[in-house]
């Protein structure tokens, strides 16, 4: 990619719409709009405009431009936008015309918030929060995204930064001009405040995933035996039929997922095949149906939260379903309405999925302990693995420069938590990191 380019894409999404919005970023911008419209255009006031082809004079759309002057736009540089009639051919006529302008290509995904991050308009959190609130699908997922554009992260990341620097530069004052008074030299004094510093750290990363969680979604198995009623509380969750339901035990073989606003956080809730491993013999339909409980267990030994699901028709719980209680599970008996069995150890949620009993209560109690879980707190949250690999990598070398015993070495480890919290915001060796920020940005952003 050429910085030297004019990028443009559609800021929209495709497809037929009343408006389709193409943003052109780069310096040539401002001569291919005089070239479809002449008459003089001022920064940051709306226009509307005959936008005709230079050659053959046929108007390709009447719609509303705005022009944004570097480098007060989106990404730093000369910046226009065609807010257009959003039919096919109207967006296909005028991607056809910046095909042909001199020095214009398409944008590449995430290019121009690349390009904002390049020119200093954002950094690489808040250009990553970017994304984060395009994909969002619940309103805290929306906050939080929000919170992190807003600087909330690179905020608490820039003050541990200059509190490193300040003592960096006291060290190495100390270093270059001793104190004859301060015989012991100056890291008596700065250790404390080392240590506290990776304390504050280690306090961010013992988060429980809160941030990566509420991005990616809660993740929640529903397990249990065949006919136990996984698939109809998926299905009634859901509020649509996602998976097939049916009184043969053995009908779900496979992990059905789906996604779901389940209080306002996200949940990726998955219905599983029933537990009956002694059934399991050698023919093709008991392979097939015992790769799916091997799948079930599999996914119910990472899950966040585990239902497990008993028939409360049958007489006795079933006893694989039992053996994975744990702390990150929630016992459900299902068929309520004609219950004979004695609620697994003595606590639990009793429903009745056929006639909709006990689910509010169900789905109160999962939003609580959701909340608990993921809930926004004040301090924010780690969103994504890079930032805790490089969080980690800066308590490393705060927990070095506590054993130093030589200002010079403690000097040193100061130095590469400063360059590792850098690399979270983007201050310092980070060429490597755009491609994997900006690849997965949708085209236009």
């Amino acid at each position: 990619m050429s910085h030297a380019d004019t990028i443009f894409a559609l800021a929209s999404a495709p497809g037929r719409a009343g408006v389709a919005v193409l943003r052109v970023s780069g310096s040539h911008c401002l001569a291919s709009l005089k070239a479809l419209s002449p008459s003089p255009i001022e920064p940051r006031v709306a226009s509307l405009r005959h936008l005709k082809a230079p050659v053959s004079r046929e108007t390709i759309d009447k719609a509303i431009v705005l022009y944004f002057a570097n480098p007060a736009s989106y990404t730093g540089e000369d910046l226009v936008e065609y807010h257009l009639h959003g039919g096919r051919a109207v967006v296909d006529a005028m991607m056809e015309y910046l095909r042909g302008c001199d020095g214009h290509r398409m944008a590449e995904p995430g290019e121009f918030t690349r390009r904002a991050f390049e020119n200093g308009k954002m950094d690489l959190t808040e250009a990553e929060a970017v994304a984060d609130l395009i994909d969002a699908e619940t309103q805290v997922q929306k906050t939080q995204a929000l919170a992190q554009i807003g600087g909330a992260l690179s905020s608490l990341y820039e003050g541990w930064t200059e509190d490193l620097k300040k003592m960096l530069a006291h060290i190495e004052a100390d270093i270059e001009f001793p104190d004859e008074d301060m015989p012991e030299g100056i890291l008596p004094i700065l250790l404390p405040r080392v240590e506290a510093l990776r304390d504050d750290i280690a306090a961010h990363l013992n988060d429980n995933r809160r941030g990566e969680r509420l991005r990616d979604g809660v993740k929640i198995v529903i397990i249990g035996a065949p006919n136990a009623g996984k698939s109809s509380l998926l299905n009634l969750l859901a509020k649509r039929d996602a998976a097939i339901v049916s009184d043969m035990a053995g009908t779900t073989r496979d992990v059905i997922d789906v996604h779901l606003d389940l209080g306002g956080y996200p949940v990726v809730l998955s219905d599983t095949a029933g537990l009956r491993p002694e059934q399991l013999g050698s023919d093709a339909q008991d392979i097939v149906e015992g790769e799916g409980i091997r799948r079930a267990l599999a996914l119910a030994e990472n899950a966040d939260i585990k239902l497990l699901m008993f028939d409360g028709s049958q007489t006795e719980a079933d006893a694989g379903t039992l053996a994975l209680v744990d702390d990150h599970s929630c016992i459900v008996v299902n068929k309520c309405d004609d219950k004979k069995m004695q609620t697994p150890l003595g606590g639990g949620f009793e429903v009745s999925v056929k006639s909709g009993d006990g689910i509010d209560v169900l789905i109160s109690a999962l939003t609580r302990r959701i909340e608990d879980m993921v809930g926004l707190q004040e301090t924010p949250a780690l969103t994504r693995e890079r930032h805790r690999a490089a969080l980690s990598d800066a308590q490393d070398s705060l927990a070095r420069a506590l054993r130093a015993d030589m200002p010079e070495l403690c000097a040193e480890d100061l130095r590469l938590a400063i360059r590792s919290l850098g690399r979270i915001t983007g201050r310092v060796d980070v060429e490597d990191l755009l491609d994997v920020v900006f690849r997965d940005f949708c085209i236009g952003k």
